[in-house]
């Protein structure tokens, strides 16, 4: 049939199969949509999207042997036109502005209704970018926020992994004052009452992967 739209191709990437399961049975009741790669981790992401070029994935970030942030910056860089829609249950400010940064079109909660993510599909196929309401908020909120330091980072790494700041100084081979100057930036930064509580946020706005 003459002058027949073609749909968009979609690539789900995620290491759940029922996450990708879902969003196939979700896209085949779409006449404008047809999925057309699926991978369960970073790698497979690379060479399905190599592969099948589709015109948007949905890429996950916690998966086994590379995670979706690494896999979208490999794609972008060998296919700068790639248009990628995070789609993962973290809602960390922090994880948010990496993503995007790295080059993120739009990201999305899984947890978000099966409407707006088949109407983020669509804008970003047609070159917009968006997220979420409640990621809208999460950026909002801290917007203004001090950033940590690479420095500063490492040392709430260490943290959350239950070091003390004699272990800390010892492992970034710096002293215990430096670590201690540290701490009490990263606890100021983040409003944080202590230590554990710095971690809990860290973890929370995903500025530390754990």
């Amino acid at each position: 049939m003459t002058g027949r739209i073609s749909p968009i191709r979609i690539q789900v990437v995620d290491d759940h199969p029922v996450v990708r399961q879902g969003v196939s049975g979700l896209l085949a009741g779409q006449t404008d949509m047809k999925l057309v790669g699926e991978a369960s981790n970073g790698l497979e992401a690379i060479q399905q999207f190599r592969k099948h070029r589709p015109d948007v994935s949905l890429m996950d970030l916690q998966m086994p042997e590379m995670n979706g942030m690494d896999a979208m910056i490999s794609i972008l860089g060998e296919f700068p036109d790639a248009r990628i829609v995070v789609l993962t249950t973290y809602a960390g400010d922090a994880q948010v502005m990496r993503a995007l940064k790295a080059g993120a079109r739009a990201y999305l909660l899984k947890s978000t209704l099966h409407k707006e993510l088949l109407d983020t599909i669509r804008a970003v196929h047609t070159g917009k970018r968006t997220v979420s309401p409640e990621i809208s908020f999460q950026l909002a909120e801290h917007g203004t926020d001090e950033s940590l330091t690479p420095g500063e980072i490492a040392v709430l790494n260490l943290i959350a992994a239950g070091n003390a700041n004699k272990q800390i100084a010892d492992q970034l081979s710096v002293t215990e004052e430096t670590v201690k100057g540290r701490v009490k930036n990263i606890l100021s930064k983040l409003g944080a009452n202590d230590r554990t509580h710095a971690a809990m946020i860290g973890i929370k706005r995903g500025i530390i992967d754990f």
